[in-house]
């Protein structure tokens, strides 16, 4: 097994978490995780089994009252108090967030401090679950709303954000006064052992939050979590595939469902564009964490006055990037792919075939280790390549001319998913058009950076449904009940 050198080595944890306590499974199996790096051994977590699981979902349904019984501004309490936790441990978390992701140094450390900043977030926000007092037509009666947590959740997590992606969720339940049954990927369940370790540091009762590890049986947890009655709602980030797939499952149960699913992001350049935002733009959007992420800019379509500048200085800046191994290598900026190497290839290679030009990168790294893949630029690149049409999810940039807003608009909603979008353009109201024409949940402008704790995060068409961070987040988690007050002559009017 690989040594990751922490300061607190207890924060590696091989165990579930149910009702409190770190436990194996009730088979005794258990699942090994390596690092993408070196494809070696890190360590290995239970492989849950039914019995986990619904022991996990009774332990969060015990715990629901009381927990949600507390003040909002209780609950704040604890989640800011894990917020501190995780920058206290940044360098820690962010090793296993590498070792186990592959992540570079920087970028690792960098998603401790976004999972920070939704349990920042929506400690703030506990307090604030606010209802309404309405005018009645009947003018002795009122109404009132309240807005009540919906109850125990069921949270998927996946490989990519493994830290973050659960802060995002679980911060807004407990934030809620929902309690937690929690699926982290079984590529990257330490990450998650960490958060929820640090959780319970902070004061986190038992129950409230409960994490299942497993990878065999994963769909089998998936069926159990979306059939079960006493789970009330499942929040899922993943596949298209898989999220169509848990919403038939909820089907029976008629669950509360938020779905952050597919994305294949249009990266629109016009010839008005600051070039220089442009290029810094797509380095972030495309390149950040050797593009494993479901924002990522998968189709750049540029503007055929700017093609040929854009391209050249976007080569010039993917040239100063360093691949390596992030545990070793401290100044490497991009780490492995942590599944998706071979489809990268396969990508490039079809782009070739149909003659796009190889600007940069190009090929496997077999040198560093069988997950690694150069960062990549395409040039010549149109819209019948797969690269075009299927989210690569890894480090290669698709570079495709086009010469009128009209037919970019028409290019970059052809596709059945709809999550991030980014425009890149000096003209105020082409930046208004734009914006309202693209069919995509989320709206870039002049900036690859388009997710922080504040704003709403989410898709439209096949990319799901519902809206994660931002006040609208803590929404999915709530349910409004209606109160009516009659007056003393309404009910005797009624006699």
């Amino acid at each position: 097994m690989a040594t990751l050198s922490l300061k607190n080595p207890s924060l590696l944890i091989q165990s579930a978490y149910i009702n409190g306590v770190w436990t194996a499974s009730q088979s005794s199996a258990t699942f090994t995780i390596t690092n993408p790096a070196t494809n070696t051994p890190i360590g290995t977590c239970p492989e849950s089994n039914l019995s986990d699981l619904q022991s996990a979902i009774s332990s969060a349904a015990t715990a629901f009252p009381t927990w949600r019984s507390l003040p909002g501004r209780t609950r704040g309490r604890i989640l800011r108090r894990i917020s501190d936790l995780l920058l206290e441990n940044k360098e820690d978390l962010g090793k296993i967030i590498t070792a186990e992701n592959g992540k570079s140094k920087g970028d690792a450390e960098g998603e401790v401090v976004f999972s920070a900043s939704f349990f920042e977030w929506f400690a703030e926000e506990a307090p604030r679950i606010y209802g309404d007092v309405i005018p009645h037509s009947n003018a002795s009666s009122r109404a009132s709303v309240i807005k009540e947590p919906v109850g125990v959740c069921g949270l998927i997590l996946p490989w990519n954000f493994p830290m973050a992606m659960g802060a995002r969720k679980i911060a807004a339940a407990l934030a809620a006064g929902c309690t937690v049954v929690i699926k982290s990927d079984g590529l990257t369940p330490f990450s998650t052992n960490a958060l929820v370790a640090l959780a319970e540091k902070a004061g986190l009762p038992k129950g409230v939050i409960n994490v299942v590890t497993a990878l065999n049986n994963t769909p089998q947890l998936g069926l159990a979590l979306c059939e079960s009655e006493v789970v009330k709602k499942i929040s899922f980030t993943g596949s298209t595939r898989v999220g169509k797939l848990l919403m038939r499952q909820s089907s029976e149960s008629l669950k509360k469902l938020s779905l952050e699913l597919g994305g294949n992001a249009p990266f629109i350049v016009f010839d008005d564009a600051d070039i220089e935002v442009a290029v810094a733009s797509a380095l972030v959007s495309k390149f950040k964490v050797t593009g494993q992420t479901c924002v990522c800019a998968n189709r750049i379509y540029v503007q055929a006055g700017v093609y040929e500048k854009f391209s050249g200085r976007l080569v010039e800046e993917v040239g100063k990037f360093k691949v390596g191994n992030g545990l070793v290598d401290h100044s490497a900026t991009h780490g492995p792919l942590t599944t998706g190497v071979v489809k990268v290839e396969e990508h490039v290679k079809d782009a070739v075939r149909k003659k796009a030009r190889v600007l940069l990168g190009g090929k496997r790294l077999p040198d560093l280790g069988e997950n690694f893949h150069e960062l990549t630029i395409l040039a010549d690149v149109d819209d019948s390549m797969k690269v075009m049409n299927e989210e690569t999810f890894g480090p290669l940039a698709a570079l495709a001319r086009f010469d009128t807003e009209e037919e970019v608009i028409g290019r970059a909603n052809r596709c059945d998913v709809g999550l991030a979008s980014y425009i890149i353009t000096t003209d105020l109201a082409r930046a208004h058009r734009v914006s309202e024409s693209l069919q995509f949940g989320m709206v870039a402008i002049n900036t690859g950076v388009i997710s922080d704790a504040a704003a709403p995060f989410g898709g439209v068409k096949h990319s799901g449904f519902g809206r994660e961070g931002s006040k609208y987040g803590l929404d999915d988690y709530l349910t409004i009940k209606t109160i009516i007050t009659g007056g003393i002559n309404t009910v005797y009017a009624h006699l």
